[in-house]
């Protein structure tokens, strides 16, 4: 029986993999961070309508969390009404090799239809139904 992770403490095999997934994980920050690539600077309303689907609050909190890893640099404005402003840090744009294999590898394996996402092994294949 393997040992909890809390009682890990001289062996961390995964250790570069897990650390890393962990500034990604939360359902949206992979999305924001495609977005913030692909666009550039965004503002908050600029992202929101970009991913319909994320509430305000878990936005802000998804933006709180990569701005406090460095990976996101928010910028606020003096103007009325207040603007505020998204880009990647220089740290942040490190991440673009990674956002850009997820992409790579869900372009060849997932297919979005009929509100369901299904799984391929190749483009030619037919689809089987996935979560």
């Amino acid at each position: 029986m393997s040992k909890p992770r809390a009682k890990l403490t001289d062996n961390f095999p995964g250790c570069p993999v897990e650390s890393t997934l962990s500034f990604l994980d939360g359902k949206w920050k992979g999305v924001i961070l495609h977005h913030l690539f692909e666009e550039g600077t965004l503002r908050f309303n600029e992202l929101r309508r970009r991913i319909p689907s994320v509430t305000q609050r878990m936005l802000t909190k998804q933006l709180r969390e990569l701005e406090e890893a460095g990976l996101v640099q928010r910028t606020v404005f003096p103007v009325v009404p207040p603007r505020v402003d998204y880009n990647l840090t220089p740290l942040g744009q490190t991440l673009e090799p990674v956002i850009a294999a997820l992409r790579l590898w869900g372009n060849e394996h997932v297919v979005c239809r009929d509100g369901r996402k299904y799984m391929v092994m190749e483009r030619d294949e037919v689809p089987s139904a996935a979560a």
